[in-house]
């Protein structure tokens, strides 16, 4: 059966009564090729494309996994994918983003933790993250509601939420795929408190690619 994001309510606290870490989540398809970047398949090939999404997110997991602070989470599709396998470059049961457009997709992954536990939420096609950024998120959540890493593209990279409060409808009416994504859901935060990390650039056509040619 595969893994689902409901499974991951509890207490905030594990077994001994020790808080949960913050969590960290990858959000990626499979690396099948046709299952992903198919706006990057578009303009170098879809087997250059398969290439790029395998290497790349073996590379960013691998790096990001290398911390004791946080605990990472592989938050994948499709759904038949959520199960242990030698594709995913992590060890464990990755979790099934569920049905719906990409902000239900994305709220149910930054839901699904504990109150009061902080979960960042990144995606698998951006080479230069950093061990340092993703700190940088979590420490920006001890006293803000959400924290946001922007796109040079308009949208964005990495979203996160504290976990101390509810927040309604924080993709309501976003603009997916399009220069006005970051811009729509930081109007959905006008009555909350944020903060923004650095501005990095997600690889999603042959344009982006260009300076990423060693990730084939």
């Amino acid at each position: 059966m595969p893994c689902s994001v409901d499974q991951w309510y509890g207490t905030g606290k594990d077994s001994q009564g020790v808080r949960l870490k913050p969590i960290l989540l990858i959000m990626t398809r499979a690396p099948q090729i046709g299952a992903a970047k198919r706006r990057l398949a578009n303009d170098i090939g879809y087997t250059a494309a398969w290439r790029f999404h395998r290497n790349t997110l073996k590379q960013v997991s691998t790096k990001l996994a290398r911390n004791p602070q946080w605990k990472l989470h592989m938050l994948v599709s499709p759904q038949r994918a959520a199960r242990p396998s030698r594709n995913w470059p992590i060890r464990g049961c990755p979790h099934a983003q569920g049905k719906g457009d990409l902000g239900k997709r994305m709220l149910r992954g930054l839901n699904g933790f504990p109150r009061g536990v902080p979960v960042v939420l990144i995606g698998s096609d951006i080479p230069g993250v950093t061990r340092s950024i993703i700190r940088k998120a979590f420490s920006a959540l001890k006293n803000r509601d959400a924290v946001f890493g922007p796109a040079q593209d308009g949208g964005y990279w990495l979203a996160g939420f504290s976990g101390r409060r509810k927040l309604w409808r924080p993709f309501y009416r976003v603009q997916w795929s399009t220069d006005k994504a970051l811009a729509d859901t930081l109007a959905n935060f006008s009555h909350r408190q944020l903060a923004l990390v650095d501005t990095l650039s997600d690889v999603d056509d042959g344009y982006s690619f260009r300076d990423q040619p060693n990730l084939l």
